[in-house]
């Protein structure tokens, strides 16, 4: 049996290319060549983001490499808006072409209406601009209807997800930094119809401080984590499964998608919100600050290795008190059990019946990853993956002040997780005991979850404001695949 002829004709015309008579061709597997002298192609899957007529012009918008000669790629460069221009010598030649262009367009099962979150006062607040400026074009370009939200507040964006009429929409999308994001997954999650909410494909414009979801999706394919490129995916419409951790106390819950901090970064990370006046250079500063002033704490961490990695710490026996109790009192008790089976609980598992290990402190730093990249600056889980049932767990007991140093310049590359001082290890379900500091015993520390502050203890920044939890026990466990985001591949 023949194979299929994967480059076979669509359409084999001539059209005038700025008043000259030139060959054009739309091949079956989705390639528009134009053979006006620079032999030009473009993939319509990969670059095509829509076309337009006027009169007898076809117009083709796409988005492609400017480093790119021709058909061939070279190494990649910065993504640049151009059309393509040609006008067809009859009308029905140019309806068969916008007829084949709509029919290629349409079987690529892209998004055609989004609504998207901008958050004005996120990093260095240019999420509005980067909006209007770098992807809205684009979206025009690919007839997208969009419906705009701006953030006014923190939770804003959990707010609306959490009653959005979501049937209206083929996805979310967060231009802004990590924070948006985390947000509407757990606005999504606290609805009755959070199991068809949480399927909403998600996307993420890179337009805050950390953007590490963006980084780590773009990255994935060796794209740089630009704007232009994080637009381009959304409208090309691939998604992948994404992977949901339920961090829980009590009968409290936060969902997370990025990671979990205690130790020294969680302190770096918040901490270092006191300089924010100095910019990106607060987090070097302070980084240097800490070190130069290390903590250590005692604690206790325990979890469920993944396979290959039973050989970390110590067998354990599930305690069974992986919470502490609930301290709000605010609801009536049938009106809280109402509220809790009415929206997701996290993943359904024995943890009694699993393989627990333990490993007792003291710690200088405990960090949990969910996805490979921090920040587009920083790469703590090299190994991690968006969807494979595990987090990475990167752990620092003791460490000489000048290695950590060392340590902290090799997190651009990944290169850390190679020190002896560090354990690295993929694990399935976790708990974590957070103690006191050990030189300091009367005060404590705080545990940073997605960028914000889940728990302060004692003597901490800011100790005396409110936060979702105690300093205390929490559990972490991990629903495979649970979200959707849209994706370069």
């Amino acid at each position: 049996m023949d194979r299929p002829d994967h480059r076979k004709p669509v359409i084999f015309d001539q059209a005038l290319v700025n008043g000259t008579l030139t060959p054009v061709s739309l091949l079956s597997d989705g390639t528009l060549w134009c053979l006006d002298g620079g032999k030009r192609c473009l993939h319509l899957e990969k670059e095509v983001l829509g076309f337009v007529t006027d009169g007898p012009d076809i117009r083709i918008k796409s988005l492609v490499d400017s480093r790119r000669s021709g058909c061939f790629p070279t190494n990649r460069g910065k993504l640049v808006r151009k059309d393509i221009v040609f006008q067809s010598l009859s009308e029905e030649s140019q309806r068969l072409w916008c007829q084949n262009l709509r029919e290629f367009l349409d079987s690529f099962g892209r998004p055609k209406r989004l609504f998207i979150f901008v958050n004005p006062f996120g990093g260095k607040k240019a999420a509005t601009k980067i909006f209007l400026h770098h992807v809205k074009p684009l979206l025009d370009d690919a007839e997208i209807q969009i419906t705009l939200q701006e953030t006014k507040h923190q939770l804003h964006a959990k707010e609306v997800a959490r009653t959005l009429d979501i049937s209206k929409y083929d996805g979310i999308v967060c231009v802004s930094g990590d924070g948006i994001l985390v947000e509407v997954v757990n606005g999504l999650l606290e609805r009755q119809d959070w199991d068809t909410a949480i399927k909403v494909p998600l996307g993420v414009i890179p337009a805050g401080t950390g953007n590490g979801m963006a980084k780590s999706l773009l990255d994935s394919v060796g794209d740089p984590c630009t704007a232009a490129n994080a637009a381009l995916s959304i409208i090309r419409g691939h998604k992948r499964s994404l992977d949901v951790a339920t961090i829980k106390q009590g009968e409290t819950r936060f969902f997370s998608v990025l990671m979990l901090a205690w130790g020294l970064v969680a302190d770096i990370d918040i901490e270092s919100e006191k300089y924010r006046w100095m910019g990106s250079a607060r987090i070097d500063f302070y980084a240097l600050n800490r070190i130069l002033n290390l903590r250590q704490y005692t604690g206790c961490i325990s979890f469920v290795p993944a396979p290959g990695f039973e050989a970390f710490g110590e067998p354990l026996s599930y305690n069974g008190k992986c919470t502490v109790e609930d301290n709000n009192h605010d609801l009536k008790e049938a009106e809280h059990i109402k509220l809790q089976k009415s929206c997701y609980q996290g993943p359904d598992i024995n943890l009694k019946n699993l393989n627990w290990k333990v490993i007792n402190g003291p710690f200088v730093s405990v960090w949990l990853h969910n996805v490979p990249w921090g920040s587009q600056d920083a790469l703590p889980a090299p190994d991690a993956k968006l969807s494979d049932g595990c987090l990475d767990l990167i752990l620092v007991k003791k460490c000489p002040k000048l290695a950590l140093l060392s340590l902290i310049s090799e997190l651009s590359s990944g290169g850390h997780v190679k020190s002896p001082y560090v354990m690295y290890l993929k694990v399935k379900a976790f708990i974590l005991e957070p103690g006191s500091r050990v030189a300091k015993p009367e005060k404590e520390g705080i545990i940073d979850a997605d960028g914000e502050v889940l728990a302060r203890g004692k003597g901490t920044h800011k100790c005396d404001d409110l936060t979702l939890m105690a300093y205390d026990q929490l559990q972490v466990t991990v629903d495979q695949g649970l979200a959707t985001i849209f994706s370069p591949v």
